[in-house]
C-alpha cells in the first residue's frame, strides 16, 4: 500500500518509541506528513524530537487518547491515512501499585481510537490502523519454546492484561466494523531516548555515576532484545505491506538473561569510559524480586520474516555499543529527564498550548 503522500498518525509519539517512529517515517519516508498526538505524561518528552521543531511536516498535537473530542479533533482536522498506535502506560512495576492508570490508558483509550478511526475512515480499506502491543501478553515461556502468533493469552501484570485487553478490543473492531487493524506484538526493546526507569538506562547511568546496580532475583530472567530502530522499520513494513486482520511478532532473535544483559552493559560502560573491562560489575546487587515476575520471553518471527521479508538488522553488541554511546553523549537530556526539567523546557517551548491544556494551576 505505498503511496507517495499519505498523512499517518502516530499516538505516544513523544515518547520511547514513538519518537523514534517518528524519525524513522521523517528519514525514510520523507514526503509522509506525521501527526504526533501525545498527552505528555511522565515519560513524553519534547526534547526527543528537537530536530523536527520547525519541520513542517511533522505536527504535534498535546492530547490524550482517553478524550474523545481530542481525539476526534485530529481526524476532523487531518486525513488520517494509517495510525500507529503506541500511546500506553507501559512499566509493570508502575501498573502493580496504580492498576486502573493502565485500564484507562491502555483500554479505554485504545476504544477510544478505534471508535474515531471507524467513524473518519467509513469503510476504507486502504487505510490502516497498526495497533503496537507487546510479548507480555502471551505470559511466560520455560527454558524452550517460543511464542507465535497463534499463543494463547496468559498475561500475568496487570500492565500486561491491559495490553491484552487492548489487543482483543482492536481485533474485535475488524471483526463486528470492518476496520483495517493489524497487530503487532514485539519483544523487549532498547536504544536512545529510552525512559531512564527502564533496565538499560538505569544500568547505564547507574554504572557512569558508580552506583549500585539492582538485579531483580537472581537475574536468571530472560529477554528477547530488540533495537528500537529495527522494530520501527518491521512496523513501517507491516503499514504498507501487511494484510488486515493479521498479527506479526516482531522479535530481536537476541535472547540473554538479565545478569548477562546487566554484567555485557556494565563491561561496555567500562569500555568507553577506558575502565578496566569488569570494574564495574563490582556494583551489582541482586534484590528483592517483583510479583509475578515471568521468567522467559522469546518470539518467534518466521511469520512476518517469510511474508513481508523483515529481519532485525542491528545485532546486540553494536546495539548496546550505540546505545551506551548515546547516554554518554547526552547527559544534558538525561538530567532534565531525571530531575523533571524536561516537562518544564516542554512548557517554554509550547508556551500558550499547553498551559491552555493543563488548565489553570
Amino acid at each position: 500500500m505505498q503511496q507517495t503522500t499519505r498523512t499517518v498518525l502516530v499516538t505516544g509519539g513523544m515518547g520511547f518509541i514513538g519518537s523514534a517512529l517518528v524519525l524513522h517515517l521523517r528519514k525514510h519516508r520523507p514526503q509522509w506528513r506525521v501527526i504526533n498526538f501525545d498527552a505528555l505524561t511522565y515519560a513524553g518528552n519534547v526534547e526527543n524530537l528537537l530536530s523536527l521543531r520547525d519541520d513542517p511536516l511533522h505536527t504535534f498535537i498535546h492530547g490524550d487518547i482517553t478524550d474523545p473530542d481530542a481525539v476526534a479533533s485530529v481526524f476532523e482536522q487531518h486525513t488520517i491515512d494509517a495510525v500507529f498506535h503506541l500511546a500506553a502506560e507501559s512499566h509493570v512495576d508502575r501498573s502493580i501499585v496504580s492498576p486502573l492508570e493502565f485500564v484507562r490508558t491502555n483500554v479505554e483509550g485504545t476504544v477510544v481510537l478505534l471508535r474515531a478511526a471507524t467513524k473518519a475512515w467509513k469503510g476504507r480499506q486502504d487505510a490502516r490502523f497498526i495497533h503496537v502491543s507487546t510479548d507480555e501478553v502471551f505470559g511466560e515461556l520455560g527454558p524452550e519454546g517460543f511464542f507465535t502468533e497463534t499463543t494463547p493469552y496468559a498475561p500475568r501484570s496487570p500492565y500486561a492484561a491491559s495490553k491484552a485487553c487492548s489487543d482483543h478490543m482492536a481485533r474485535s473492531w475488524a471483526a463486528t466494523y470492518g476496520l483495517p487493524v493489524i497487530v503487532t506484538n514485539c519483544t523487549n526493546n532498547y536504544g536512545p531516548r529510552q525512559f531512564p526507569e527502564k533496565l538499560l538506562p538505569v544500568v547505564i547511568t547507574r554504572a557512569v555515576d558508580g552506583d549500585p546496580v539492582p538485579v531483580y532475583g537472581n537475574g536468571q530472567n530472560v529477554r528477547d532484545w530488540l533495537y528500537v530502530d529495527d522494530h520501527c522499520a518491521a512496523l513501517l513494513k507491516v503499514m504498507e505491506e501487511g494484510a488486515p486482520d493479521e498479527t506479526y511478532c516482531i522479535g530481536g532473535q537476541a535472547e540473554v538473561s538479565n545478569i548477562e544483559m546487566v554484567q555485557r552493559l556494565l563491561d561496555e560502560v567500562d569500555r568507553q569510559l577506558e575502565r578496566p573491562v569488569g570494574t564495574s560489575r563490582a556494583l551489582i546487587r541482586f534484590v528483592t524480586d517483583r510479583p509475578g515476575h515471568d521468567f522467559r520471553y522469546a518470539m518467534d518471527i518466521s511469520h512476518i520474516q517469510k511474508t513481508l521479508g523483515w529481519s532485525p538488522s542491528v545485532g546486540l553488541d553494536d546495539g548496546l555499543k550505540h546505545t551506551v554511546r548515546w547516554y554518554l553523549d547526552n547527559n544534558p537530556w538525561l538530567q532534565n529527564v531525571t530531575s523533571g526539567a524536561h516537562r518544564d523546557f516542554q512548557r517554554i517551548w509550547y508556551g500558550e498550548r499547553l498551559a491552555a491544556a493543563d488548565g489553570p494551576s
